[in-house]
């Protein structure tokens, strides 16, 4: 096996193989979403560099990041003028408290995101520092917000069947993933579940006279199997939401910096939220730096006394290295023509995407947005497969033998891959897939 470069250790170098490593992990490390004692039982794959589209492991082998390393990695691993930004910056200094003092970067961070929308829009940035913050920090503006301006009886939230907007107890009220947050349920914040436009418009006048905001991921919801909704949804429910005084929160964790073919989803409906909640993306998937950008009204209400305050923060909020590296590839995004390239991409995506669903009878449908896919596998009568079966687990697992590394939803195959992916290693990744299924599924 491979050698590893792991520390220094009294005084001398400690070299540990793969099988090392692993052991180690088995031992002491808990992976998320991940349960455990199945996880001891497979030897996982040691991540250990990456470049471009790529990322190798301890023991040589190179595969293509077809989810992005959980969506985050946008420009592609190691990207040089990122790697600059950071080596840059540690030249000044790697992190600063944000609470009683501010700092360059963060200020012109703040601008740009800002800048993307029309004056007088969303013209304020709150940091924090992930998906589940950025989506916390809505939530208890909305919030504050109501009981600041003699709103108290607003405290619930509208949200979706299926959706996933964080881990956070708070985010975690508005997740519709009975897997992943039923046992919580009762401990959350009061919540009105809706799975469609016609739902929401069947809620009685006491529910919307309750809530304070209604939460969703434009365009596509990514945990339910890369759903896409109806197309002029969004602007329907920006003018249902301002008709009942209810604010409008917008998860872009995933849709946002160019994913879909827009910087941000709500540009394909041209609507503005009341919150904007930015992440992942956000820092091109180096370092864990999250934004919620809010209205002038939403900020002038904690004006006043200092018990308006809001009374929210982080130890790392607007952490120096992760606004160095986020300026640096909003930088990206105007020298290397980035959203050009991502929508001549995503119709190079679209072709082999149908050229793969009339190849396998198995796909029984893919769904697209830019660079955000899904490839549902059924039985070929159409059925579901039993989810005791976890065919999108197993099928996952074999891509690794053909190169791909990708996490399925159920039996949804996700692929979303850096932007820097070339259209043969798009080829390459879906290639990868039909192997992996044909494997699986006539073994």
């Amino acid at each position: 096996m491979a050698l590893s470069l792991l520390s220094v250790h009294n005084c001398g170098l400690l070299f540990m193989t793969t099988r090392d490593l692993i052991e180690l992990d088995w031992k002491h490390c808990w992976h998320p979403f991940t349960p455990q004692e199945e996880w001891c039982q497979n030897n996982p794959i040691m991540l250990e560099s990456g470049l471009g589209a790529w990322l190798t492991d301890t023991e040589g082998n190179s595969y293509i990041d077809g989810n992005s390393s959980i969506w985050t990695n946008i420009h592609g691993h190691s990207h040089p003028m990122l790697n600059q930004a950071v080596a840059q910056q540690l030249q000044k200094v790697a992190h600063t408290s944000y609470l009683g003092f501010a700092h360059p970067l963060a200020s012109r961070l703040a601008q740009r995101l800002c800048q993307f929308f029309p004056e007088d829009t969303l013209s304020r940035c709150f940091f924090s520092d992930d998906g589940s913050t950025a989506v916390e920090v809505a939530m208890k503006m909305s919030l504050q917000y109501r009981l600041q301006t003699d709103a108290e009886e607003r405290n619930s939230f509208i949200c979706f069947q299926n959706s996933y907007h964080g881990d956070t107890m708070g985010a975690a009220s508005l997740g519709g993933v009975s897997l992943f947050f039923d046992r919580f349920a009762k401990l959350g914040l009061p919540v009105h579940r809706v799975a469609s436009l016609e739902d929401l418009l069947q809620l009685s006048t006491e529910a919307l006279k309750s809530t304070t905001a209604l939460i969703i991921e434009p365009i596509i919801q990514g945990v339910n199997q890369m759903t896409p909704w109806p197309t002029g949804m969004l602007a329907q429910l920006r003018e249902w939401t301002e008709k009942h005084g209810i604010h409008l929160i917008l998860d872009e964790v995933m849709t946002g910096f160019g994913r879909t073919g827009k910087m941000f989803a709500c540009q394909h409906e041209d609507v503005i939220p009341d919150f904007l909640c930015l992440a992942k993306g956000l820092t091109a998937g180096y370092l864990p730096t999250a934004a919620t950008l809010t209205t002038e009204t939403v900020y002038n209400a904690f004006l006043g006394p200092r018990e308006h305050a809001f009374y929210y923060g982080h130890s790392y909020t607007a952490n120096q290295l992760g606004c160095a590296i986020a300026l640096a590839s909003l930088d990206l995004f105007e020298s290397e023509n980035t959203l050009e390239r991502v929508n001549n991409l995503s119709a190079f995506l679209r072709q082999e995407l149908t050229a793969l669903q009339k190849r396998c009878p198995y796909v029984f449908e893919t769904r697209q947005v830019g660079l955000v896919s899904g490839i549902e596998l059924r039985q070929q009568n159409g059925e579901s497969f039993p989810t005791t079966s976890r065919i999108g687990s197993h099928v996952c697992q074999v891509a690794m033998n053909h190169q791909l590394l990708t996490r399925p939803i159920l039996d949804t195959i996700v692929f979303m891959p850096p932007y820097c992916i070339s259209e043969e290693e798009i080829s390459l990744a879906i290639e990868a897939i039909e192997k992996a299924v044909c494997e699986v599924l006539r073994s």
